[in-house]
């Protein structure tokens, strides 16, 4: 079972389960668009169901001996108005999934994560393993703060008898991400609507490894234990460059330090200007990215046999799948 099935990573982990020999279920609500999954529909049992109403969760346990986690509810911004979904599904409804599984007697569950639920680099860039203390509390990242309180259910869990393994994806880009998660910088950079960039760094990976390890992780990782699932560490600037010489588009970016880029958008909203630069220039999201969110993946390599390769590569396919899918 995977929960989370229509997301990003999940929609991968689906399409990746399948080339397997186990019967693949998605669990899906209502309202989940499967229009993804049009090509595979007859391989994947979809059950419907909510990881927010547990009810639901031990009807569509039923039978399953293994349990993706992958729902969650992604927004890098301000937590106002967003802070009832995030607790309601990163929280409550990690709770919800963990105890539906011990109550069924799950053989296993992989909990997906992310690195916001380890921690920051120091200023020295130094990276962090999962031995790092989270210290994304003076930030103001209440998404940080509900991965980590959705860890702290999986440790309930497990100290009650579950056998779950936690994985912490870095920054993903790839092929099938429709809702531009990641790939949100590849298409403004595309369309020049980044015109600075913030002065930190960030870890980044691409799906398929991710989605990969995430099995490895059921199948060899060890009860309890994190993994950091990352790949190359770099500043906001080189990845810049290295999506603009992948696209083509040439683009002039400034360096734009966190107090500035504060006072420049409290400009940009007065002038009714916003829509000009990239989503992806908010207050939170730039004080985060001011950070070096630097990350060691050497367990995962080492425990759980994660390969890995340079992000130009993973880059160049999410650019020619969005080509070739009409996203750009």
């Amino acid at each position: 079972m995977v929960t989370g099935a229509t997301g990003f990573i999940g929609s991968r982990l689906v399409r990746k389960l399948l080339a397997g020999d186990d019967e693949v279920y998605a669990l899906v609500r209502k309202s989940s668009n499967i229009e993804l999954f049009s090509d595979i529909a007859d391989k994947v049992h979809f059950v419907k169901g909510d990881i927010t109403i547990a009810d639901t969760l031990r009807k569509a346990f039923d039978g399953i001996d293994q349990v993706y986690h992958s729902a969650g509810y992604t927004y890098m911004g301000g937590s106002h108005g967003k802070a009832g979904l995030l607790h309601s599904i990163n929280i409550d409804g990690t709770r919800n999934v963990m105890q539906a599984a011990l109550e069924k007697q799950i053989d296993r569950v992989v909990h997906v994560s992310s690195i916001t639920a380890v921690g920051i680099s120091d200023k020295h860039g130094e990276p962090c393993d999962e031995s790092c203390r989270w210290n994304f509390d003076g930030i103001g990242l209440l998404y940080a703060e509900t991965k980590r309180q959705s860890e702290e259910e999986v440790r309930k869990a497990v100290e009650k008898g579950l056998d779950c393994v936690v994985v912490n994806p870095a920054f993903v880009f790839g092929a099938g991400d429709v809702n531009f998660n990641a790939g949100r910088l590849i298409k403004d950079l595309y369309h020049k609507k980044v015109p600075f960039y913030p002065l930190g760094g960030v870890c980044v990976v691409d799906v398929e490894i991710v989605v990969e390890a995430i099995i490895r992780a059921m199948e060899a990782g060890r009860t309890g234990e994190r993994y950091i699932l990352g790949g190359d560490n770099v500043t906001f600037r080189k990845l810049a460059h290295i999506i603009s010489r992948v696209t083509g588009t040439r683009v002039f970016m400034m360096p734009l330090p966190y107090p500035a880029a504060k006072v420049l958008h409290n400009l940009l909203v007065f002038l009714h200007t916003k829509n000009r630069v990239s989503k992806l220039f908010n207050p939170t999201m730039f004080r985060v990215a001011s950070e070096f969110l630097y990350f060691s993946s050497e367990k995962a390599i080492r425990e759980l046999g994660m390969r890995t390769e340079p992000i130009e590569h993973s880059i160049q396919r999410a650019f020619e799948w969005y080509k070739k899918e009409g996203l750009l």
